[in-house]
Parts: structure tokens; sequence; C-alpha cells
């Protein structure tokens, strides 16, 4: 059963970065006639006083000022204008307030400057654009910035790095409130991965690769198929036909990741789906996902996902009887 999602407010303000405004209005704001729950309330949020002039020639007009904040359950800030021009302080205490009392807050790209002005990423984790990483850990030192992920969730604060990745935020946000597999929906609606591996770190400029990578796309879509079993990386590098430390270097190259940490993610993706869809119990979920035990299947879920399996079915998991072993 699918609660009210609540209202979303998306910053507009003159200099708005289109693009990262556009993701949050697309997501957050479309209609959703496939689905026959309640999705999101969004109402555009004016900053500025007058005309809010958009890249690209666009002018902004919004629903209502900040006021609107007060009511809204989560708060999108898309990329700031400049970095280095000042936050209003009548936002920054907005923002505060807004998150005294339980809202969230997601900052896409260099939104997170705006979120760092107001103090409440300080001791926390949080990311941005990699062009922006260094800047953002040397203004602001007290909180603990991520280069290498394609978002951080903090609980009630959600960071995104560069432009694209403020869609794979959002889509986690979708996942947190109706569960992966409406996300997934969204996700296919906007023609894209429903969840993209590794992190920014392989978007960095760096020398071309001219080695075809055809072979890891079959070895990968080898192993989703037997995710059941005790793979590793000696059984992947053997599928590859490569040396594993050369499976190593191609798979981390291509990917961002290692074997190890995708093996994870698609272990924890396939049990989503089975714990939101199937009626089997948790012992039958964790076999077939590969985990030798559902001790470490629990912990691998909760450490990941942040809740326990059981909690996660309730809140997502269609209303099925749940087979024994």
């Amino acid at each position: 059963m699918h609660t009210e999602p609540g209202l979303v407010a998306i910053l507009a303000y003159d200099g708005l970065c289109t693009f990262e405004f556009g993701i949050a209005v697309e997501i957050f704001g479309l209609a959703r006639p496939e689905f026959d729950f309640p999705w999101y309330e969004h109402r555009i949020v004016a900053v500025d006083q007058g005309p809010m002039r958009a890249m690209g020639g666009i002018q902004v007009l919004a629903d209502g000022g900040m006021e609107l904040l007060d009511t809204a359950r989560t708060i999108i800030i898309p990329g700031w204008r400049s970095r280095t021009e000042p936050v209003p302080e009548a936002l920054l205490s907005a923002l505060r307030q807004a998150h005294a009392r339980g809202a969230r807050l997601l900052s896409i790209c260099s939104g997170v400057f705006v979120l760092a002005a107001t103090g409440l990423l300080d001791g926390l984790s949080a990311t941005t654009h990699w062009r922006y990483t260094e800047e953002l850990s040397e203004r602001f030192p007290n909180i603990l910035v991520d280069p290498d992920v394609l978002y951080v969730d903090a609980g009630q604060l959600i960071t995104s790095a560069g432009s694209a990745a403020g869609i794979d935020a959002c889509l986690h946000l979708v996942a947190r409130d109706f569960g992966t597999q409406v996300a997934n929906s969204v996700a296919r609606r906007l023609v894209m991965s429903p969840q993209r591996t590794g992190g920014q770190a392989q978007f960095i400029p760096a020398p071309v690769s001219r080695t075809p990578r055809s072979d890891l796309s079959r070895v990968m879509q080898w192993a989703r198929e037997r995710l059941h079993e005790p793979l590793g990386v000696r059984e992947l590098a053997s599928q590859a036909a490569m040396s594993e430390r050369t499976f190593l270097r191609r798979f981390s190259e291509a990917t961002g990741a290692s074997p190890k940490s995708w093996l994870q993610q698609q272990r924890l993706a396939r049990a989503r789906e089975l714990l939101e869809s199937s009626a089997h119990n948790t012992e039958s979920i964790a076999l077939q996902c590969g985990y030798r035990s559902v001790e470490s299947f629990r912990v691998a879920f909760r450490s990941v996902v942040g809740l326990p399996p059981s909690v996660y079915r309730e809140r997502f998991g269609r209303e099925v009887k749940t087979l024994s072993m």
C-alpha cells in the first residue's frame, strides 16, 4: 500500500541550470497515469523576485514564493547559478527550518553549495560534480566529500554528482518512497538504466580505450543469470577468457567498480525485486541471490538499503502470502 508521497518543491532562481531543473520536473511533476496510486504533488518555488531566466533563454514562472517550503516534504535544489555567489540568507533559513521539521533536501550538481552553506552537511558525507569536489572540500572542510560516487544518501539530505547524476539521485528517492519496481518503471519511461553501476570516476576525462567492451557485457549478463551461484573474479575472468589481473583492470575501467561490488549490487537489486513481487521467504531469497546464509544477506541488505528485508517487504511488497522453503 503506497502512502501519499507529499509535496515536492523545486527551487527556481535567476540563472537557473535548465537541465538539472528539468530532471526534477520530469521525475516529480510529470503525470503518471500508469500508476494506480497517488504520485507526488509538485510546485515551482521562486527564490528571486521578478523574472527568473534559465540558461538557453528560457524564463521560468513559479507557483509561489518560499512560503511553499513550509509544507514541502521534499525540496529539490538544482545547480546553483554561481558557486561563488552568496546564497540569500532567507533561502538558507527556510531550508534549515524545513530540515528541522523533517523535510528531505536533495541537491543536484552545484546545488550542493547551497546545502553546504546551511551548515546541515557538516559532519556528513556528500558529493558534487567531479570538477567541484576539491573546491567543496576546501571551502567546507567539515563535509566529508566523496568524489567517486553518483550520489550520497545521508537520510534527510541527498547530494548528487554532476548533471545527469541528478536522475540517479531522484530515482533513488522514488525507490525509497515507492520501491524499486516503481523506480524502474519511471526509469523505463525515461529510457535509461534503472541503476547505473560504478561512480563518477568513470566519467573523468581519460584516454579513450580502444578495447571493445562487448566481451564484458556478455560476461555481466552471464553473471546476472547466475546470481545464485558463488561467483568470483576467477569464474568471471574465465568466462571472459582473460587472466584475473587483466579482467580486474578492464572491468574497473569499464564500470568504475570492482567485480565484487558490482556483484553485490546485482544481488541486492535482485533481492529487492523478489521482496517486492514474490511470495518467497527471506531464506529462499537469500539463496536465490547467492548468499551463503540468511544472516549475511540481512546484514548486506540493511547496510546498503537501510532497512531489514522484512521491513522493506512490508513497505514495498505486494500483498501475497509468503511461501515457506
